[in-house]
């Protein structure tokens, strides 16, 4: 078993100053490994460990650790002594306004931002003061943020949720101390893939904003079903609340109009993060005009305040810009890419839990993928959450981590290739599954010799 003394000893230094050791809770793990180097699709620890990295921090590495134009357009911004002047707009956010809105043709107009939470923060302000109405819906399962209306419901334990809801909702359950009750009353959580419930809490409270992940991918991969994002824009229109759709983890990632340019369905506004700067903190909120015109609307009764001295900052900014330049360099073919090596590695993994009589499904889009040890895949997260082997899920995690594949080290999180993976390098990939579960089966068939 691989050992981590200098990863140990780091982490116990830092927890002297940093509680817990780590500056966001979210990345901690065990073993504690602390990386100090990565590129393409690689990344080193200080123990000496090499790893081929599908964890890609939590999904924005659409183009992989380190890439070289990024890196080229960020030391041309600084070269160039462009800053952050903290007055009056820039070259550099009107360029990148101008791309997203060309490639997305629902988004009239954006702001910039530093994360998906505050984006997320921004897009319920927005749906709130448009439609003068205080009660949002979110799916269960779905993660939109730290922030008090939406840290709630995400993997919420089967003994607290109870049975499945239909044309109802489940108890607020926070992922957070310090939010107060008073948040449940205006907060309604219910079954993703469900418009039914939709539908019944419209009739019940006057909806401001629906806000959902088009694909459930804070834990793993869960796809709308046919007709469900559909039937949220018709539900909206219906009710007149502001559908939201967070991409914080599908924009970019699946296509330059994120997931709902794969759908065909609109959202009236949506937030973007993560892959749309290549790891680099920018955040960005886009949609309809009227909408995003509340920003700076002359009735201060429904002006909506933006502020952030880091906004646009000039060298996340660059960051974004030549992410999509690549991104979309000839017709978007880094999206035929990885549907053609995201498709390897599904049918590799299908082929192997097929061939040791394992019991799992995955589930895919384009370039990200999570397997599941169920008989189907799953529909929500009370689905997931009564099916899901996720004791088997956290023993591939780990033994992949043995050799040399990096897996996030927490059942349910999705896995991402990047423009930097090779064929060999899934190729090596599947081996290092192939070898997993040939080792468990040989000790499954010790035990049973011995218990016999």
């Amino acid at each position: 078993m691989t050992h981590y003394p200098k990863s140990q000893a780091i982490l116990s230094e830092n927890s002297r100053y940093i509680p817990g050791g780590v500056v966001s809770t979210n990345r901690a793990v065990d073993p504690p490994i602390v990386f100090e180097r990565a590129d393409g699709a690689w990344m080193w620890d200080v123990d000496g460990n090499r790893y081929l990295d599908y964890h890609a921090a939590f999904g924005p590495y659409v183009l992989g650790h380190n890439d070289r134009h990024v890196n080229d357009a960020v030391r041309r911004v600084i070269d160039e002594g462009s800053s952050l002047y903290g007055s009056g707009t820039t070259k550099l956010e009107g360029q990148l306004a101008h791309m997203i809105c060309d490639a997305v043709p629902f988004v009239d107009s954006i702001q910039v931002l530093n994360t998906g939470s505050e984006a997320t923060y921004q897009a319920l302000r927005l749906a709130r003061a448009a439609t003068g109405r205080s009660h949002i819906l979110k799916p269960q399962g779905g993660y939109h943020g730290w922030h008090n209306d939406v840290a709630c419901n995400l993997m919420t334990p089967l003994a607290k949720l109870g049975p499945r809801r239909v044309a109802d909702e489940y108890p607020f359950e926070t992922i957070s101390a310090g939010i107060p009750q008073e948040h449940s009353s205006l907060i309604h959580a219910i079954n993703f893939n469900d418009l039914e419930s939709v539908e019944a809490m419209c009739r019940k409270y006057p909806i401001a904003a629906l806000i959902t992940e088009p694909i459930l991918q804070n834990i793993g991969i869960v796809h709308p079903l046919p007709g469900y994002l559909e039937g949220l824009r018709a539900l909206a229109d219906k009710y007149g609340f502001v559908l939201i759709f967070d991409e914080v983890k599908t924009g970019f990632r699946h296509a330059l109009g994120g997931y709902s340019a794969v759908a065909g369905v609109a959202p009236d506004l949506v937030v973007y993060g993560k892959a749309i700067a290549n790891g680099y903190p920018l955040a960005v909120i886009g949609g309809k005009k009227e909408l995003m015109d509340l920003f700076v609307s002359p009735d201060a009764t429904k002006r909506v305040l933006l502020a952030g001295t880091y906004n646009g900052h000039p060298i996340p900014t660059a960051a974004a810009i030549a992410t999509i330049e690549r991104l979309a360099h000839n017709d978007g073919a880094i999206y035929r890419d990885f549907e053609t090596l995201g498709q390897r590695m599904q049918s590799g993994l299908e082929k192997i839990f097929k061939d040791a009589g394992t019991t799992a499904v995955v589930a895919r889009q384009g370039s990200a993928f999570c397997t599941y040890f169920m008989d189907h895949l799953p529909v929500d997260w009370h689905d997931l959450a009564t099916h899901h082997d996720t004791e088997m899920d956290a023993h591939l995690r780990r033994e992949l981590l043995e050799r040399g594949v990096y897996f996030f080290q927490l059942p349910m999180k999705q896995c991402s290739l990047s423009a930097a993976h090779t064929e060999a390098d899934v190729d090596q990939t599947l081996e290092a599954v192939e070898d997993v579960l040939a080792a468990r089966l040989q000790t499954v068939g010790k035990r049973a010799t011995l218990n016999g």
